[in-house]
């Protein structure tokens, strides 16, 4: 079959689907059945649009490829609330538990720009103050002012955990992989430890700080949680080296920290960034879980306040605030990564 030949047929099959994806929504929607049929309409036209995307990305030329990709990734989650919005307003899905995202953009305008009287606080902590503070109190006054903010809190809580439990957990991880004895020892203990659920032993981390409610055992058991990680996943990049790198290394006269410089490092650096990434998200979801617990500050807190309160809009809002923290700390993490590992470009 020719490229002209196999290019119609793609043509034919997208017109196709997409003609059997209108049909088939709108011969609901028409005959009153949507709504009882919402979920497997949903399912099918997922489907549908699966093929109907695969069948244009076949067409799509390779100078046009990331476009089309980033499209795709940029254009589902686009949909989604898209479907959401509309679901929301002819009432298909109850828009008192799942508002509207129009509803939440509102409220996350709201929580940004507003103060609460209740609890002292704001999401970004008034920012647009800062010169009124800074003329009449100094780095004092900013500090107080930018001390209302719950995402700075959190952001802080989760950077500083983060740091001290990677960089422990990647030295310590290092020499599991080099040292048959070390591992032996430390693996059986981390592997248990690793399963039992960090929220679980924040009351025993409290036990260790003369302030059990203040920030320290907040920001040790997302460090602990990041270590056992990072221990793990630096060992398993470590070990995976080919020994033959080690011994090119030897036989050129490298000695052990040129080793761990110029080859264990750079080899194990892939799987130590998997690590990372997956840190980060474990580390993300601790202090969201300790700032439900005990805090009176954080984007944690401000989700948990909402909800108790039964105004699910905030809620929604705080939950949209995590995942833009999420894709934040990735991004930031990507761009270490690039500048650390220069020959995966």
């Amino acid at each position: 079959m020719t490229e002209q030949a196999k290019a119609a047929d793609h043509h034919r099959m997208i017109w196709a689907l997409a003609g059997a994806l209108v049909l088939l929504n709108g011969a609901l929607v028409l005959g009153g059945l949507w709504r009882d049929w919402a979920w497997p309409a949903v399912a099918v036209s997922f489907v549908m649009l699966v093929l109907i995307c695969e069948r244009v990305g076949r067409l799509v030329p390779a100078r046009l490829r990331g476009l089309y990709e980033r499209a795709l990734a940029l254009g589902f989650p686009l949909l989604i609330l898209v479907l959401w919005q509309i679901g929301g307003t002819f009432g298909l899905i109850n828009p008192i538990w799942f508002p509207p995202p129009s509803q939440i953009g509102k409220a996350l305008w709201d929580v940004t720009v507003n103060f609460d009287r209740f609890s002292e606080t704001s999401l970004l902590g008034r920012p647009w103050l800062i010169p009124q503070a800074w003329s009449e109190g100094g780095l004092q006054g900013v500090g107080a002012l930018l001390g209302e903010s719950h995402l700075l809190a959190t952001v802080l809580r989760v950077l500083a955990g983060f740091v001290l439990g990677a960089v422990p957990g990647i030295l310590v991880g290092v020499v599991m992989g080099v040292n048959q004895t070390v591992r032996l020892m430390l693996d059986t203990t981390l592997s248990a430890i690793y399963v039992l659920p960090k929220i679980a032993i924040f009351p025993i981390v409290m036990l260790m700080f003369a302030d059990p409610f203040g920030e320290g055992p907040k920001i040790v058991v997302v460090a602990l949680a990041v270590f056992i990680l990072m221990a793990i996943n630096t060992m398993a990049g470590v070990r995976q080296i080919d020994p033959v790198y080690l011994m090119a290394g030897r036989n050129y006269g490298a000695g052990p920290w040129q080793l761990l410089r110029h080859v264990i490092l750079p080899g194990a650096m892939p799987v130590i960034f998997a690590g990372l990434r997956i840190a980060l998200g474990t580390a993300m979801i601790v202090i969201i879980s300790v700032e439900f617990l005990r805090a009176k500050q954080g984007v944690g807190y401000m989700t948990y306040y909402y909800w108790e309160v039964l105004v699910p809009e905030k809620m929604y809002a705080g939950l949209v605030v995590v995942m833009a923290m999420g894709v934040g700390f990735t991004a930031a993490l990507h761009w270490l990564q690039k500048r650390l590992m220069p020959w995966t470009r």
